[in-house]
This record gives C-alpha cells, structure tokens and sequence, in this order.
C-alpha cells in the first residue's frame, strides 16, 4: 500500500506499507515540498504522484519501488492521477479540466501529449483523489459540486457513550 503521511518539517511525503510480512511502514520520497495522490501503475512498476516542487501541483511518475528517473506528465498543473487498468493511460485533474495522457510504462516509460476530456465543476481535494475510471477506461464517476449547498460541517465526539450517560441519566 502507498499513502501520505503530513510531516511538519517536509510537508506531505510517501509511505509504504507491505501488506504480507513484517507490515513495516518504509518511507519512499521526502522532499521539502509536498508530495501526495500517489497512485500505483495496474503492473506495479510506476508510480504517479503529485509535487509542488515547482511552485504549482503537478503529475510525476517515477519507477517504483525505485531507484529511477522522475518523468512530469501534466502540462500547466495537475492533480489526483489515476491509471486505467491496462495502464495505457494516465488521467489526471488540472482545474476543472479532466485530462488523459497516453503513456507506454513498460520496461521504460513514456508520456504522450496530455489532451482534455472534458470540464466540470466537480470536487476536489488535494490528498484524496475525488474521482474513479470504469475498467474499461470510457466512463467516470465524478461527484459534482453544488454552489448553493453549504459547506459540510464535522463534529467528532470522544467518549461518545460517557457524554450519552451525563445527557441521558438511565431510568431504573
């Protein structure tokens, strides 16, 4: 398993986590700028994610696990990659744009010219991809923004039971 973890001296970096034997979290890139959105190629070999290296958000893919060249995918920004199951292709959010990239990411990888699919409001976040690609590549599932709902609001409660028993003494 990939994933992010925020370190207050580097930002956001990459994590691995083996699901068979000892499970020991690795860590895999740590940089000064934030990394994140990690998404790993179907055939295990690629690795795509997002950096702010440049000043903006953009889509890498580096070999995995490594050592190797870091290649940039997206033109002008890009977010949330996601690869189709073939790994043939490599999606990715650049504002309300949803891009598609052709890539090769065999032995060697290659990038093609991205090309926009389409435009939507749709939602967004920075660490979490808020999208998903059919298997076979054609459709997605995208959550669409609502400019008239209000923002979401959670409240997280600790000792839920002991502040349940305070507000509602039991009846004997």
């Amino acid at each position: 398993m990939v994933y992010t973890e925020n370190n207050p001296a580097t930002a956001n970096d990459i994590w691995l986590l083996p699901l068979e034997g000892e499970r020991k979290p690795s860590l895999w890139l740590q940089t000064p700028y934030r990394e994140f959105t990690p998404a790993l190629s179907p055939d295990g070999r690629w690795l795509a994610y997002v950096s702010n290296e440049s000043r903006r958000n953009e889509v890498y893919v580096q070999p995995f696990p490594g050592p190797g060249e870091r290649i940039q995918v997206s033109v002008e920004g890009g977010e949330e990659p996601a690869w189709t199951r073939d790994g043939r292709e490599l999606f990715y959010r650049s504002g309300d744009s949803l891009m598609a990239v052709p890539v090769t990411a065999g032995e060697r990888f290659s990038a093609g010219r991205p090309v926009a699919l389409f435009q939507g409001e749709f939602d967004s976040s920075n660490n979490i991809r808020g999208y998903d690609v059919s298997p076979d590549g054609q459709s997605f599932v995208m959550v669409q923004r609502d400019p008239q709902a209000p923002p979401v609001e959670v409240n997280v409660v600790l000792n839920w039971f002991e502040e349940l028993k305070r507000r509602v003494p039991m009846v004997r």
